[in-house]
């Protein structure tokens, strides 16, 4: 909420009034931090309503006594606070004001009228462009972005029309961009001249809560293309500022108006504010803008703009752009950990923090987060359990600091659960695996293979769908230890990992047959498939399907019934009741079932990897975090890769990637499993994969070898790529055990 307080005497005359001196506080919307308010007379010769501004003081709405507010100097003086009192008298000294100069006003400024038209426009410049005699373009240029009363005389497609719904923004849009599209084309002098315009519209009076016709002028402000140059950022930053500081009405109405752009235009906007945010905490230059230190709410006041395009994007079906297109790539660069903790420590408070806005925040940086957080957190569960120790005088033996799994290869999975069972208050400790027989020394390599064969065995036909159930814990294993797995669900479980605990969700017996499809629809195909063409069935239900209330699953090779309601095996499915009360009742019956299947996947997954990071994170997010990185590039793989021995020159090196971007898709993921422990692609690529190809001074006789820990793959001199593919190929396709060199 935007106030304006009347803090010096006031030159009236008749019915007009010279304010001389402003202040402007704020009050951000949802809790965010704050940007100093500032405010700054109008170029000469503008007038004010006095009784609009007796209004902005009487009225008790603008001084809530939660709304902060900040001063500002005035004059080189730092105001005093305005108590209660003091805003009290005021109030009361001008109710006392004689009768004429407290003659009532309209509120709202009425809108010339303008005639001309996007082809009378195009038409000017096409005369001008010829001609030379840029006269005509320039004073329309003048004149429309002088305030924001010509900005609406110019670009509503009624001038005085209401518009007040977030349907229409009643802005002739061909318009708008006719006008932006040839802007740059024009003469300098006409390019400043708009920029000044912008500058008065700025800082003319703010006339209490904002009108739709000031929502619709911010509206098209914020597509000026004039943003892109630094030279411009002060303006723009202001703009931004006072979108920002809108109330969440009028950010309802901007964001519903914003996803009617065109893709072309939303997607340019999204990238200007990026671009915004980036050079304000990289510039180029040191003197390119001012000091950080005295413009600090530049990157918040953007950052709160571009939710709104994220909102717009998210409500639009489908979204306009990608979600990863909002990522800012440069915030890795930063300290996010800092950013992390501020948030922690305030939440959505006064203090403003990246975390507050996750959608801008890479995955690879959200994976960094909750990489650190658990660290932390392994470093906490360690601390705790050698202070125990000590605390009762009792040997301290290392491995009570990890998480120690030790199984045997053929029995890996029975080994695995019990482990998993008998360690359970270790969870939280680090990772450390041992394969029973062999000697390899885990520094994150033999996980990864752990993880691996596991995951591969649960999810073998042989084992049935009800083994998955052991993959729940598993899963938030992965993540908690920074390890991708192959494991594919629908994204919808996935949002239920980062919902609040779900038995309320699934309590909901009271439910329509839409939302029971949509659950069972993303859950269980098969049977999705099956009701959605018993619901459309136009014949004799009863006797053509032939059903009941009660349903079969198979659980380790035994079939099983399950009632969905109380007696359903003896209640046939019918034309009446597959949607009335009976189906309503089935809801329940599924609700149980799924219930189970769901509780246990969310409090495995949280019984270890339990973070605030997780907030952050979208269903995909996390989907990406589980199942790492779908795409497989082994040439982004090749310009990351480091060497040791070998330069990236040598024959040998050569002939290696000749044959490795020769390979079949299967012989890359055997190479990486090689080579890494995991043929999985990490969140943000293969270039974070930290590849390294190494020389070992062997007879080329030998096969390469690998140090899973460390991503290396170690390669003697071979001297031909006949030899190097075929050494290759036999090593990665017979690869299995750790052992020491």
């Amino acid at each position: 909420m935007l106030m304006l307080i009347l803090v010096h005497g006031a030159s009236i005359s008749g019915r007009q009034c010279k304010l001389s001196n402003l202040i402007r506080t704020q009050s951000e919307p949802m809790g965010h931090a704050r940007g100093e308010a500032g405010a700054t007379r109008g170029h000469h010769g503008d007038r004010c309503s006095f009784q609009s501004g007796r209004d902005w003081i009487a009225n008790p709405s603008f001084f809530k006594s939660n709304s902060p507010i900040k001063l500002l100097c005035v004059a080189g003086r730092e105001l005093p606070p305005i108590c209660s009192d003091v805003r009290q008298k005021q109030r009361l000294s001008i109710d006392t004001l004689p009768p004429e100069v407290k003659a009532p006003f309209p509120c709202d400024p009425i809108i010339p009228l303008r005639t001309k038209t996007t082809k009378d426009f195009q038409e000017d410049m096409e005369r001008a462009v010829q001609t030379g005699d840029w006269r005509e373009v320039r004073e329309f240029y003048l004149t429309t972005f002088d305030s924001f009363i010509e900005i609406n005389a110019a670009f509503k497609r009624e001038a005085n029309g209401s518009f007040n719904t977030i349907d229409d923004s009643g802005v002739n849009a061909k318009f708008v961009n006719a006008v932006y599209d040839a802007l740059l084309n024009t003469p300098q002098d006409i390019q400043k001249s708009v920029l000044k315009g912008i500058i008065n519209s700025l800082l003319r009076e703010w006339k209490g809560p904002r009108t739709k016709d000031d929502l619709r002028a911010y509206f098209i402000l914020v597509q000026n293309p004039q943003y892109s140059s630094t030279s411009t950022y002060v303006i723009y930053a202001h703009l931004l500022r006072q979108i920002a500081a809108l109330s969440e009405a009028d950010h309802h109405f901007l964001v519903h108006w914003l996803k009617k752009l065109s893709a072309r235009r939303f997607k340019q906007l999204v990238e200007r504010l990026l671009q915004f945010i980036s050079t304000r905490l990289f510039p180029a230059e040191p003197d390119e803008l001012p000091p950080l230190a005295k413009c600090s709410w530049w990157v918040p006041s953007a950052t709160k703009v571009l939710a709104l395009f994220n909102a717009a994007n998210s409500v639009s079906s489908p979204p306009i752009m990608p979600f990863t297109d909002f990522y800012n790539i440069t915030l890795e660069h930063i300290d996010f950990m800092e950013e992390y903790r501020t948030w922690q420590s305030y939440g959505n408070s006064n203090r403003f923090s990246f975390c507050q806005f996750p959608f801008i925040l890479s995955t690879v940086v959200k994976k960094a987060i909750i990489q650190k957080d658990s660290e932390q957190q392994m470093i906490s569960q360690a601390r705790q359990s050698l202070v125990s120790k000590v605390s009762r005088r009792q040997r301290v033996d290392m491995n009570l600091l990890f998480l120690n799994i030790k199984v045997r290869r053929a029995q890996l999975l029975s080994d695995s659960l019990e482990e998993l069972m008998r360690k359970r208050c270790d969870l939280k400790k680090k990772l450390r695996v041992t394969f029973v027989g062999e000697a390899g020394l885990d520094m994150g390599g033999l996980t990864k293979e752990w993880f691996l064969l596991l995951v591969r065995q649960i999810f073998h036909t042989d084992y049935g769908k009800i083994l998955c159930a052991a993959t729940y814990t598993l899963m938030g294993l992965a993540v908690y230890n920074s390890i991708a797995l192959d494991i594919h669900f629908p994204l919808y479980v996935y949002r239920y990992v980062l919902t609040v605990p779900i038995r309320t969700r699934f309590q909901i017996i009271k439910c329509n047959c839409s939302v029971l499809m949509f659950c069972v629809c993303v859950c269980v195909q098969e049977l999705a498939r099956g009701l959605g063409e018993l619901l459309s069935y136009e014949g004799n239900v009863e006797e053509d399907f032939y059903l009941t209330f009660q349903v079969f699953q198979e659980e380790m090779g035994v079939v099983k019934a399950f009632n969905l309601k109380p007696g359903g095996d003896k209640i046939p499915v019918t034309k009446h009741n597959r949607r009335g009360e009976q189906a309503q009742g089935t809801l329940g019956g599924l609700n149980k079932c799924m219930y189970k299947q769901f509780a246990a996947f969310y409090h495995g997954f949280h019984s270890v990897c339990a973070s605030d990071a997780l907030m952050l994170l979208r269903p995909e997010e996390v989907e990406m975090l589980v199942c790492g990185s779908p795409e497989l590039d082994m040439s982004a793989l090749q310009k990351a890769a480091q060497y040791e021995g070998y330069s990236k020159t040598d024959c040998t090196v050569r002939c290696f990637w000749d044959v490795v971007l020769a390979f079949p898709l299967e012989l890359q993921k055997k190479l990486l499993h090689f080579t890494t422990g995991s043929d999985r692609v990490p969140v943000g690529g293969m270039a974070h994969l930290n590849f390294k190809v190494s020389k070992i001074d062997v007879s080329t006789d030998w096969l390469p070898i690998s140090h899973t820990c460390f991503n290396q793959i170690c390669l003697p001199p071979y001297r031909t790529r006949k030899e190097l593919k075929h050494k290759l190929t036999i090593a990665i396709s017979n690869a299995e055990g750790f052992g020491l060199e």
